[in-house]
Formats: C-alpha cells, sequence, structure tokens
C-alpha cells in the first residue's frame, strides 16, 4: 500500500527525541568491567553521536584507563556514526593516525578520517586490545575492528563479521517501493579496500558465544607475558580466588 504521510517534527524536536533516547538506553553502553589479572572489558551494542554521547564514552574508557588488557566486545554491535568511531579509536593511538577515508561517487570525493588530537582523560595507546565480534557485528563496528586490525593495534576474536562497508541511502521507485543503493565506500590506507561482502576476518576464529573466554586467556597471556611481576600477581589473584570458592 502506499506509505502514509510521515508526521513532521522540526530538528529541534528530532534532537531532543533522540538526546532522550541515547540517555535512556545509556548510548549503548552496557557492560563497563574490570576483569581478572587487570583486564578492562568495554561492551557496547551502536555508535552513537559523539555530539550527545562522547562524555559517556569518555567516563567508560576513564574507568578503564590503568588495565593492562583491554576486550572490546561488539558482538552485537549493527554500526553507527562514524564519528563515534573516530573518537573511541583515538584513545588507542599515541599519535593523530589515519584510520580510513570515505569516497562518495556523486561527486568523486575522498573524506579522510584521522583520530583526534585530543581526548578527555587518559589514553590507552600501550595496551593489547581484543575486538569481540560474531557475524552479526556490521557497518560502522566492522570500521572500527578493521582500522585497528590493519594497524596492527587490535586483533579480533570471534566470527567473520557481515560485511557492511559501502554507506547506502533510500531511493524511492514508487508509490510502493524502495530500494537501499550503495553511494560510498570505505578505503583503508593500509589495506587500499575494505571488508564489503567478504567480512572482517578475525585473528582467532571461534564461535560467537566462545570469543570472551577465548579473548580472556589470549589477554591474560599477554599480561604474564609483559612482566614476571604481572605473571606473580595474576598467580597469586587465581590461588586466592580458588581459596574463596
Amino acid at each position: 500500500e502506499p506509505p502514509s504521510v510521515p508526521n513532521r517534527e522540526s530538528e529541534n524536536d528530532a534532537a531532543d527525541r533522540y538526546r532522550s533516547e541515547m540517555q535512556r538506553v545509556n548510548c549503548g553502553f552496557e557492560a563497563v568491567e574490570h576483569l581478572e589479572g587487570n583486564v578492562g572489558y568495554l561492551k557496547f551494542n551502536f555508535f552513537a553521536e559523539p555530539s550527545i554521547c562522547a562524555a559517556t564514552a569518555a567516563s567508560a574508557l576513564g574507568f578503564l584507563a590503568h588495565v593492562d588488557a583491554l576486550i572490546i566486545d561488539l558482538r552485537n554491535n549493527r554500526g553507527g556514526d562514524p564519528h563515534m568511531v573516530g573518537f573511541l579509536s583515538s584513545y588507542f593511538f599515541a599519535e593523530s593516525t589515519y584510520l580510513y577515508a570515505l569516497w562518495t561517487r556523486s561527486d568523486d570525493s575522498l573524506q579522510q578520517f584521522w583520530t583526534l588530537p585530543y581526548v578527555p582523560g587518559e589514553r590507552l595507546d600501550d595496551v593489547p586490545i581484543y575486538v569481540l565480534t560474531s557475524a552479526e557485528t556490521f557497518s560502522a563496528a566492522e570500521e572500527f575492528g578493521y582500522n585497528l586490525q590493519s594497524r596492527s593495534r587490535a586483533k579480533i576474536v570471534g566470527e567473520r563479521t557481515g560485511g557492511g562497508a559501502h554507506p547506502v541511502r533510500g531511493e524511492r521507485l514508487d508509490d510502493g517501493f524502495s530500494i537501499a543503493v550503495p553511494f560510498a565506500r570505505a578505503i583503508n590506507p593500509i589495506t587500499g579496500t575494505n571488508w564489503e561482502g567478504t567480512g572482517v576476518q578475525p585473528d582467532t576464529e571461534v564461535p560467537a558465544e566462545r570469543a570472551l573466554s577465548r579473548a580472556q586467556r589470549l589477554s591474560l597471556d599477554d599480561v604474564m607475558a609483559s612482566s614476571p611481576a604481572r605473571a606473580w600477581a595474576i598467580t597469586a589473584e587465581r590461588f586466592q580466588n580458588a581459596g574463596e570458592r
């Protein structure tokens, strides 16, 4: 049937509604935890607009500022705002870093995306990072993992992702049908390509439900290998926990 006439709302009303919704869902951030061996765990399910949600993201990373390794869980993340990708990525590089470019077909333009020169709080630019993925991980979430992986800044643990690297927009065909048409593509400066149709290939491929436990083992191996003192501390913590149980 022909679509109904949409309700018109002002830009201010739309912005207020978006802000309220982001507050209600905590900007997509679901969990921030401190795991065994001083390993941090961060789970968020979409990339919100940083103009609204940068403070929430900064608070989450502030809680994890002094971890020895970090696990970022994107298994339920379907994408979102590319500017939040840049904001979060900025915490994981010491210097300004060229993340990717977006080529647009209509005007043959190339827009570059770089990490930010300043972020609130401390950077985690020298800790091992593991990004958890599933077949449902998509779009901006894939971009985030692909960018870090291509620069050897993170390892991907889990399943091959969905494979959506080309932004699309809706085009009306008639009163009953419309289609989503790609109008641009992401270009990684390291690989020269992207993950469209292929998905992001994990460094360690395991079923999504086992990705967190595998990443925990890998991150603890990293922490223990970094210094004898940390290895001793983790061993002592395990003995203590065993005794408490």
